[in-house]
């Protein structure tokens, strides 16, 4: 919903890699610009009587602040529990890292969901062997979904589609996952 691009190319700019400290800095910004029709999509939803949940993997501290960005940004948020970022809280579900199955399984728990938007596989299913085989085989059932009941808009800066091209190893050279992500490119 919200576009942190700007945060994408303050990291390139300055030669830095993803940090903790960097993206709380962004996010207790609040300056994320929403997703061309994203408030509209969920303006249209909120007049059907349709209930909109935002689950999210920035972490338990930073949901005021986004909270914060997505009312600035014209979502009409309701209720905190409508935003479930990483470290809710989910009775009788464990999850695993930064998986969000627990929190679309507490959202079902009282809601219908008729739909999923995300940027990533992992905003629809649980995806715990994270290889590009695996991701492919995972997936396949539930491709006739897509378009259907979810809608994936992909984002090309970062997400667990990346650790797949690199085996999930973060700590091989930087110049060897840059040159596996090079080897796994489609066309020239």
């Amino acid at each position: 919903m919200l576009d942190n691009s700007p945060f994408q190319a303050f990291l390139m700019k300055n030669q830095r890699s993803f940090n903790e400290a960097d993206w709380g800095e962004w996010c207790h910004k609040a300056e994320a610009h929403a997703l061309p029709g994203a408030v509209q999509f969920v303006e249209l939803a909120q007049r059907l009587g349709i209930e909109v949940f935002f689950i999210s993997n920035r972490a338990k501290d930073l949901d005021t602040a986004t909270i914060k960005n997505l009312k600035e940004q014209g979502f009409a948020i309701k209720d905190s529990n409508q935003f479930l970022g990483l470290g809710t809280v989910v009775p009788q579900c464990e999850s695993v890292g930064s998986e969000k199955g627990c929190r679309r399984m507490l959202v079902g728990r009282t809601h219908r969901v008729i739909m999923q938007f995300g940027d990533q596989l992992g905003d629809f299913m649980e995806v715990l062997n994270n290889t590009v085989n695996a991701r492919q085989t995972e997936v396949q059932p539930y491709l006739n979904w897509v378009g259907q009941r979810w809608f994936v808009l992909p984002n090309p800066m970062y997400g667990s589609w990346e650790s797949a091209l690199i085996n999930n190893n973060w700590a091989q050279p930087s110049a060897q996952r840059r040159q596996q992500k090079l080897d796994a490119l489609i066309g020239e």
